[in-house]
C-alpha cells in the first residue's frame, strides 16, 4: 500500500509556553494536552508536537507550510508582523503565501493555495525542466 499521509509533525521548541502563544493565540492551533516537556496541537487535521529541547533548525528550503484562507492569510500576516517574527523569503509562486520564522527559527510558510491550484498554474506557467508524471 505505501505512505497514506501525514500523521503527525514534531517541533523541537526551547521554550513551551512561548511556543504556545505563537501556535495557538498567533497563529489559531487547537491546544488539546501539555506536559513538562512538550505539549500536542491540531491545526485542522495535523497533529502537532511541541517538544522540549534544543532546536537546530534547517537553513536550506525545508520548512513546514500552513493551510489558511485567502481573507485570513493578511490577518495572520499581520499578527506574525506584530510578534517581529522575521520573513525569511518572499512569495515568488501561485497562492498567497508568508514565509516566516517562529521563535526557534523553523521555517513556516502560510499558504492559501492547494496542489490543485498549483499544478493548474504549473500548466500555464511552467518551472523549468518541468515535467508531469
Amino acid at each position: 500500500m505505501g505512505v497514506q499521509g501525514i500523521n503527525h509533525l514534531t517541533l523541537s521548541v526551547a521554550d513551551i509556553d512561548r511556543s504556545l502563544a505563537l501556535y495557538v493565540d498567533v497563529l489559531g492551533c487547537q491546544a488539546h494536552c501539555r506536559w513538562d516537556r512538550g505539549a500536542y496541537l491540531s491545526a485542522g487535521d495535523t497533529w502537532l508536537c511541541l517538544s522540549l529541547g534544543s532546536p537546530t533548525p534547517r537553513e536550506d528550503y525545508t520548512h513546514w507550510a500552513f493551510s489558511v484562507s485567502d481573507a485570513h492569510c493578511a490577518l495572520l500576516r499581520e499578527r506574525l508582523e506584530a510578534q517581529g517574527l522575521a520573513c525569511w523569503q518572499e512569495n515568488q509562486s501561485e497562492g498567497d503565501s508568508y514565509y516566516f520564522l517562529d521563535p526557534d527559527g523553523h521555517r513556516l510558510e502560510l499558504h492559501s493555495g492547494s496542489l490543485a491550484s498549483r499544478l493548474a498554474s504549473l500548466r500555464e506557467r511552467p518551472y523549468a525542466g518541468l515535467q508531469w508524471l
